[in-house]
């Protein structure tokens, strides 16, 4: 797709992946000892999933209540909710060009959540993606909604804001009161939710997917990889 963009257009291209790679110099770290997750009783599952680009988080609707997370009142006959964060203009276009990638890598912008239902098993509705299971004891699986919830936008009645249907399945955009930025990508977003669960992960080691799916596979269990291999 490059021999469709201008000699101004491939320059600033390569201003971003330098700042991007730049960025990501500091998420190099010196090898040390391997994190070894404390025993969970009584705790709650959660999935990573890698799409590339971005993650998605994977949790079990009947263990988010309603009072926390108004938007799910929109998803009554779930199994699961996939939750994302990133650039509202950016993540809510299906096509996106250089411009919204550009602005949503170099400029602070509004961002969304986004919400997807689903009944199927979790390998079986991503067979293409890389997938982790993450055990959450019950205190640090609250601390992690309560996170999530933190990044929604309520109006005066307490409730979520709407912005229409999500990019696949059954799904919703929601409006989010967090800022996207390049130190701020939706990477980052889903590694500090993780952190407030109080695993062992450092946000700003993870800009890139592959950074944050890294830091992952020392306390997760990958169950696929992104070539849709079972573990």
């Amino acid at each position: 797709m490059c021999n469709k963009y201008t000699l101004t257009e491939m320059s600033w291209i390569r201003i971003w992946i330098l700042l991007l790679a730049i960025s990501c110099s500091a998420c190099i770290a010196p090898p040390g000892e391997v994190y070894s997750p404390p025993e969970i009783e009584q705790g709650n599952t959660i999935y990573l999933v890698n799409h590339g680009w971005h993650a998605g988080i994977v949790v079990l609707r009947a263990d988010i209540s309603e009072s926390i997370w108004p938007a799910t009142v929109g998803f009554p006959d779930a199994q699961y909710l996939e939750i994302g964060w990133g650039d509202r203009d950016y993540y809510q276009t299906s096509d996106p060009h250089l411009g919204l990638i550009l602005k949503a890598a170099l400029l602070p912008t509004a961002s969304v959540l986004h919400i997807v239902s689903f009944n199927q098993p979790v390998q079986t509705y991503f067979p293409y993606s890389e997938i982790i299971k993450i055990e959450l004891s019950a205190d640090g699986f609250k601390d992690l909604t309560l996170a999530i919830a933190e990044s929604f936008a309520m109006d005066k009645a307490g409730n979520s804001t709407s912005l229409g249907p999500g990019l696949y399945g059954k799904s919703r955009f929601y409006l989010s009161k967090e800022t996207y930025h390049l130190f701020n990508t939706c990477n980052v977003w889903i590694a500090r939710v993780l952190q407030a669960a109080g695993l062992d992960i450092i946000p700003m080691r993870a800009i890139r997917v592959e950074n944050l799916m890294s830091q992952v596979r020392k306390f997760g269990t990958v169950l696929q990889t992104e070539s849709g291999l079972s573990q």
